[in-house]
This record gives C-alpha cells, sequence and structure tokens, in this order.
C-alpha cells in the first residue's frame, strides 16, 4: 500500500508550512481555522505521538516531484521547449539574480528546512504515552528530509545560511551564509545522526518512508558532490554490503506503475491517483497524447551519448554507427528513455517527428511539439493517458544505479581502481534482462574509466535531475553547454539528412559566474548581510 494512500486513508491532514523571504514559519489555513497565522497553536497541537506523525509526514510534501526535470533543461541533455518559458532564459544563460526560477527553487528549498526546523523544536514537548523509538524515527526523517534541501541549495548555490531553528522576522534579516565546506560537514552529520535512528526497510503502510539506506545514499550522494570521494565510497559500500537492494531486472519498466516500491528504489516521491498526484505525463509527453505539453525535451547531445549495442561510442570510426539510420543498433537505454521515430505512443499511435511528416508530433507543427523531435519516455505511463494530469506514478529521487555509480566514480577519483569498481560498472551495463553491453576491459586506465563513468551517468540517469549537479563538479558545464541546441535526424524531400535545429538563439555559458546560480536579489535587498555570488 502506498504510503499516501495510507495518510489518506486515515484521513490525515497532509498541511505545510510557509514561508516569508527566509525562514518565517506559518500554517496552512486549511489545518484549523483557530491557529495563529504565524504558527501552530501549542495549546492545540503538539499533544501527542499522533500530532508528531502528522506533522512528520507533512514534511514529505516538500521533496522534488516533478522539479527533477527541469534541470536536465539547464544541461546539455535536454531543452525547454518553450522559448518564453521562465526557464528558457535560465537554459539560455540571460538570466539574473532577479529571475523567479532561482528564487522559487530557493524558497521551496528553505520551505522545507523550515517545516523541519519547526518539527524538530517541537517534538520534544509530545506528552503522554508515547513511543521513544518511534519518536526518535520521526527526528530522523525530519533530519533526513532537511538534508536533502540543503545538498539541493550547496550545488546550485554554493554557500547559504545554514539555518537549524526556526527564525523571527528579524533573524531572518540578519543571517549570515556559512561555508559551504560548513554546510557540507552539517549535511554528513545529520544524515548519520538519522541513519542511528532509522529502519532498514518498512512494511505495507509505511512503505515510501525515509529509511536507513536513503540516510546513507544521500550521504554518498552529498559527500561526491563535495569532492569527499572517501566518505562518498564508503557510504555506497555500506549500501552495497548491505545487499538490501539490486538493479530493477527491466530498465523499460522501471519507471511505470508496475515497477513501483521495487528493490532498486531508496528514495522515491509517492503519489496516489486522482488524490495527491502529479502531472509529468501532461509535462513531459508528445502533443499528440492528450496534448502532451512536451515541455522539457531531450537534445541530440544527450542521443549521441548512447553508445552502440557493442559499447562503442558512436564518434569511433570502427563502431558501426549508421548516420542514415541513427537509432539503430544502439545502447537499448536509448529507446527505454527517449521516444524516437517510428516508436509506438501510449494511445497506439505511431511517433513520426519529422518536420514533413504532416503529424501532430511533427516539429514546427505546432509551438507545443517538441523542438528537437525527441520526446522523454520516462514516467509515460500508458495508464496515465485518460487522465494525464492526475497520476499516482511515483518518481524516484535515489536509486540503487546511483549507488553503484557514485561508488564507481569516487574509487576512481581515488585511484582505488579493483574489482569493485569493474563490478559497480559492469552491474549497470550487463546486469538487466534487458540492457545488455558488453563487459568493461579491467585493463582501461584512470581516465578512461572516468569518462566511462561519466557517459554511465549521463545516460543511466538521464532525466532525473541530477545531471546539472554532475557537468558543474566536473566542470565540463563551460565546454557542453554553449552553442546551439540539436534535434533529429531525418530525410527531407530530396532524400538528403537534415539534422534538426531547436532554436534560433544559442546558450551562454559564462564559466566566471555560471557555476554558481546567484542569490535571490529580493534575498538580499531583504539581509544586507548576504553576500552576492562572484560576478553576480
Amino acid at each position: 500500500m502506498k504510503f499516501y494512500n495510507y495518510l489518506y486513508q486515515k484521513r490525515n491532514l497532509i498541511f505545510s508550512f510557509g514561508l516569508f523571504s527566509l525562514m518565517l514559519i506559518s500554517c496552512d489555513k486549511n489545518l484549523l481555522d483557530a491557529v495563529p497565522t504565524d504558527r501552530l497553536s501549542e495549546n492545540i497541537f503538539w499533544k501527542s505521538q499522533a500530532d508528531a506523525e502528522l506533522a512528520v509526514n507533512a514534511l514529505y510534501n516538500d521533496l522534488d516531484g516533478a522539479e527533477i526535470f527541469y534541470s536536465d533543461a539547464l544541461t546539455d541533455i535536454a531543452h525547454v521547449n518553450q522559448p518564453f518559458a521562465v526557464d528558457a532564459y535560465v537554459e539560455l544563460g540571460t538570466y539574473d539574480a532577479s529571475s523567479s526560477r532561482l528564487y522559487n527553487t530557493w524558497s521551496g528549498a528553505y520551505k522545507g528546512i523550515g517545516a523541519a526546523n519547526y518539527f524538530l523544536a517541537n517534538v520534544g514537548k509530545i506528552e503522554g504515552n508515547k513511543d521513544e523509538t518511534l519518536i526518535a524515527r520521526y527526528i530522523g526523517e525530519a533530519r533526513v528530509l532537511r538534508a536533502y534541501q540543503y545538498i539541493k541549495l550547496a550545488y546550485l548555490f554554493g554557500a547559504v545560511p545554514l539555518v537549524k531553528v526556526p527564525l523571527t522576522l528579524q533573524e531572518g534579516r540578519e543571517v549570515q551564509q556559512a561555508t559551504l565546506s560548513e554546510i557540507y560537514d552539517f549535511i554528513d552529520t545529520e544524515l548519520e545522526l538519522a541513519a542511528a535512528n532509522l529502519p532498514d526497510s518498512y512494511t505495507s503502510n509505511d512503505i515510501g518512508r525515509i529509511t536507513r539506506w536513503a540516510a546513507l545514499g544521500l550521504k554518498a550522494r552529498s559527500d561526491l558532490y563535495a569532492g569527499r570521494f572517501a566518505a562518498a565510497a564508503k557510504a555506497a559500500k555500506t549500501i552495497i554490503d548491505g545487499k538490501r537492494f539490486e538493479l530493477y531486472p527491466s530498465y523499460a519498466n522501471l519507471f511505470t506503475y508496475v515497477a513501483e516500491n521495487n528493490k532498486e528504489v531508496l528514495l522515491d516521491k509517492q503519489f496516489l491517483e486522482n488524490i495527491y498526484t502529479q502531472s509529468v505525463f501532461n509535462l513531459l509527453a508528445p502533443y499528440s497524447q492528450q496534448n502532451g505539453q512536451s515541455t522539457y525535451v531531450p537534445t541530440k547531445a544527450l542521443v549521441d551519448s548512447y553508445t552502440t549495442s557493442k559499447g562503442d561510442v558512436i564518434t569511433d570510426a570502427n563502431s558501426g554507427y549508421d548516420p542514415k539510420n541513427p537509432y539503430k543498433n544502439r545502447d537499448p537505454r536509448l529507446a527505454f528513455s527517449i521516444f524516437l521515430d517510428g516508436d509506438p505512443l501510449p494511445n497506439g499511435a505511431i511517433f513520426h517527428p519529422a518536420p514533413n511528416s504532416g503529424t501532430a508530433d511533427a516539429v514546427g507543427s505546432t509551438y507545443i511539439a517538441s523542438t528537437t523531435g525527441f520526446n522523454i519516455k520516462k514516467y509515460i505511463d500508458k495508464k496515465d493517458l485518460a487522465n494525464p494530469s492526475k497520476s499516482g506514478l511515483n518518481i524516484i529521487l535515489l536509486r540503487y544505479a546511483e549507488i553503484l555509480l557514485t561508488y564507481a566514480e569516487a574509487k576512481i577519483e581515488l585511484g582505488e581502481i579493483d574489482g569493485s569498481v569493474y563490478d559497480a560498472i559492469n552491474q549497470i551495463r550487463n546486469s538487466r534482462t534487458d540492457v545488455k553491453l558488453p563487459i568493461t576491459s579491467n585493463q582501461a586506465n584512470q581516465e578512461q574509466l572516468r569518462q566511462l563513468v561519466r557517459r554511465e551517468r549521463t545516460v543511466e540517469l538521464a532525466f532525473e535531475g541530477l545531471h546539472l549537479a554532475d557537468i558543474r563538479r566536473w566542470k565540463t558545464a563551460e565546454k557542453v553547454v554553449p552553442g546551439k541546441v540539436y534535434g533529429i535526424t531525418y530525410q527531407n524531400n530530396n532524400g538528403e539528412a537534415v539534422v534538426v535545429e531547436a532554436a534560433s538563439e544559442s546558450r551562454v555559458f559564462d564559466a566566471k559566474k555560471h557555476y554558481l546560480w546567484p542569490i535571490p536579489q529580493r534575498e538580499i535587498n531583504l539581509n544586507p548581510n548576504l553576500k552576492q555570488n562572484p560576478n553576480w
């Protein structure tokens, strides 16, 4: 049974904590009309263990859902399809500190942090009969959910305020930034403390909650982002050695209803059809599918990153790659992740995106159709076709494939290349029933393995919200982001192979400043203690 299904069956109210500027706590008016607007009334709440459960349940609302898709569209692997969308300016590099995307990301993260801080500051007030082990677990869940937000803030903005307790209005206007090292130290400590009080697994109604393994997995991610490779490898290895997780047998089905709550998932955001829903089908599907919006679409750069079915990069003269049939005999994850010409669609039609195809999905047929001629296939489940804006499909936030790749990358960067590194990579490339790429040779050197694992992260984890952090920490964004965005290769009416150019403008990436977003200007206006990031 889904976690959110349980919440709604029990008729628990999912409430959220508001935020003014940095960290002011308010309560959703739907919780209780009698509750003051600046805080939950301590006279009517925080009295029982049930209150603590209700409060910690609410914290899960602030996990990312469909938000994971926009960040990939700010990289080389995807494109913001509508030129006047808020994200388009960030993608092009023409944004500044007043961008609403930046502010919404900042404020959304601090909203989650504020809710967790309020919970942690008040859960100790619970009276009467209570299970101390259960309360400790709730505290662990809150710590992980707060750390999740700080991981995001750290890689996007760098040095940010490290707020651990609820703040007054005046305190919010005076808080100062912590160093990046201090932030990562805090994340590490919080996740270690949380892991000690979290269970290995849940059953029935509680499936979907934070586990010890989710805490360790986020620690591995955070340490990798921080360049703390030994710590990242250790956390990842603990999960691997725990033998509780494995790759789901079918990559093609991994992001569909049939695979929910499988043994590859360490953390996801849970949804419930028609009740607590997401609209990813509507957001990403081709236009012909119930007016899918194609909001974010794959690029040729990503498609070219998938090797041939023999495991060769397509630029290798001996790879067998055929430019006239560019999507044939390729890594099967390409066809599992992206709608390609000739693919069946959820409504039974065939996807034909070429500009001269005359279909609803043809490039240029409508401003909503994909401008690259590719559409994202992950999370597009036929079950959602009838009601694409009210999907109950869970969105995966952390899975075992990432743990394996984190372990491999960290060990490679440490220069500790052994059989366990090859095993982690080869599990990704060869252990699923529908992905069988050649076993990686143990003769590869450090640089060859570095490039291999980076390519594997790019294609294996495409459209999962991780690539922006990756190209920032690899310092490759300045090479892969600038320039035109290209799409499909198709045969024009003269029989010539033509590559679609998705947009008239070129992307810009200024290495002097674009590796960090600017602190939102409205925050700096409210708090003179905040220092803007370099060159903004």
